[in-house]
C-alpha cells in the first residue's frame, strides 16, 4: 500500500515538472507508477488538492498518468507507461489520463500546444482510448473542442476519435465548436481562433453541419457567429 501523502507529493512535483525528483521517488518505490490518490478534492475541501503548475484539481483516482498528461509532461508519460501506468485508469469522475492532456487555455502561460499534442500522440500510440467517455458522457474530443485547443483536436482526429460522436446532453463536437462555451477565456482572441480552425479540422474529418442535437436542432441552426456559419458551407 502506497502512502497517499507521499503519493500526493509525487503527483505535486509531476505538476511544478521536476522531472529528476520524480524519476528519484519513481526508481525508489517503483509502485508509485501505477497507484490512484485515494483522497481528492471535493466540494467541501478542494483547494488543498489544486496544482497551480498545471491548472488541475486532484481527484480520487488520479494517477501520476494523469497528472503528467495535465501537465503536457509527454516525456514523462512515456516513462510512466513503461513503469506499468495504466492509460485507462479513470478518477472518481471517470476521466481518463487523456482527458486531462487535452484540455487547456489558448493564450495562457500554461498551454503549451506542441507539448500538448506530443502528449496526446503519445498517449494515444500506447494504447489510450480516444473515445473514452467520463460519467457525464464527454470524451476527449469534447473536452478539446470546449477548450478551444485546435492541437489537440487534430491529434485525436488522427488518432481515431469520432468527429460525430456526441455527449450525454446529444451535442456533437461541432455542435460544441460553434456555441459557446461559458468556460473563462473562451471568448478570448486567442480561443476565437482556435474555434475557427476547430471548426475547420471537424469538417475536414466529417464532421457534419446538418447533424442535431438532443433537442433536433442541426449545427447549421445553432451557430450565431457569421464567419463561423461561412465555414458550414
Amino acid at each position: 500500500m502506497v502512502d497517499d501523502a507521499g503519493f500526493q507529493r509525487l503527483l505535486r512535483l509531476i505538476a511544478s515538472g521536476d522531472e529528476p525528483q520524480v524519476r528519484g521517488l519513481l526508481a525508489d518505490e517503483p509502485g508509485l507508477a501505477s497507484s490512484a490518490a485515494a483522497h481528492g478534492a471535493t466540494r467541501t475541501d478542494a483547494q488543498r488538492y489544486f496544482l497551480a503548475d498545471v491548472g488541475h484539481y486532484v481527484y480520487a483516482g488520479d494517477t501520476a498518468l494523469h497528472i503528467a498528461a495535465a501537465g503536457y509532461r509527454h516525456q514523462l508519460v512515456g516513462e510512466l507507461v513503461d513503469r506499468g501506468a495504466n492509460l485507462r485508469a479513470v478518477n472518481r469522475r471517470g476521466a481518463t489520463p487523456l482527458h486531462y492532456a487535452v484540455g487547456g487555455a489558448p493564450g495562457s502561460t500554461r498551454w503549451d500546444p506542441d507539448a500538448q499534442a506530443a502528449t496526446i500522440d503519445r498517449l494515444i500510440e500506447a494504447g489510450a482510448d480516444p473515445e473514452a467517455a467520463d460519467k457525464s458522457g464527454v470524451c476527449p474530443l469534447h473536452v478539446a473542442v470546449r477548450s478551444r485547443c485546435a492541437p489537440a483536436v487534430r491529434a485525436l482526429l488522427v488518432g481515431g476519435a469520432d468527429p460525430r460522436r456526441k455527449n450525454k446532453s446529444g451535442s456533437t463536437p461541432l455542435h460544441l465548436a460553434v456555441q459557446t462555451t461559458g468556460r473563462g477565456g473562451s471568448g478570448s482572441g486567442a480561443a476565437k481562433e482556435q474555434q475557427a480552425a476547430i471548426v475547420g479540422l471537424l469538417i475536414h474529418h466529417g464532421a457534419r453541419a446538418t447533424d442535431r442535437n438532443a433537442r433536433g436542432r442541426t449545427v447549421a441552426q445553432c451557430v450565431r457567429d457569421t464567419a463561423l456559419a461561412a465555414l458550414l458551407r
